[in-house]
C-alpha cells in the first residue's frame, strides 16, 4: 500500500512539474499530492496502531487549502480573465 502512495506523490509531483502554465492544473496537482500523504499516513498509523487525530488534523488542513486555492482562483480568472502564470503582473494593482 505505501508504494501505491509513493506513486501518487510521485505522479502528483512530475504533474505539478510538467504542466504549471495553469493554475487549475497546478492546484489539483497539489490536492493529488496531499491525497497521496494522507494514503500513506493513514497506512503508517494505523498499522501501528496509533492515534488517528493527526491524520484527521492533517486532512482538515488539506481541506482547507483546497477551498482557499480555488477562492484564489476564481478570484484571479475575475479579476484577469484566465488562469495563466505568465499573464499574471505582480507590479500592477
Amino acid at each position: 500500500m505505501t508504494l501505491v502512495s509513493f506513486f501518487m506523490v510521485f505522479s502528483g509531483l512530475w504533474s505539478f512539474v510538467s504542466y504549471r502554465k495553469h493554475l487549475l492544473n497546478t492546484l489539483l496537482s497539489l490536492e493529488f499530492i496531499m491525497l497521496g500523504i494522507f494514503f500513506f499516513m493513514n497506512n503508517c498509523i494505523s498499522g501501528i496502531g496509533s492515534e488517528v487525530y493527526f491524520v484527521l488534523f492533517f486532512l482538515t488542513l488539506a481541506a482547507c487549502e483546497g477551498a482557499l486555492g480555488l477562492s484564489l482562483l476564481v478570484s484571479i480568472v475575475r479579476s484577469h480573465g484566465n488562469d495563466y502564470f505568465n499573464s499574471f503582473s505582480t507590479l500592477g494593482c
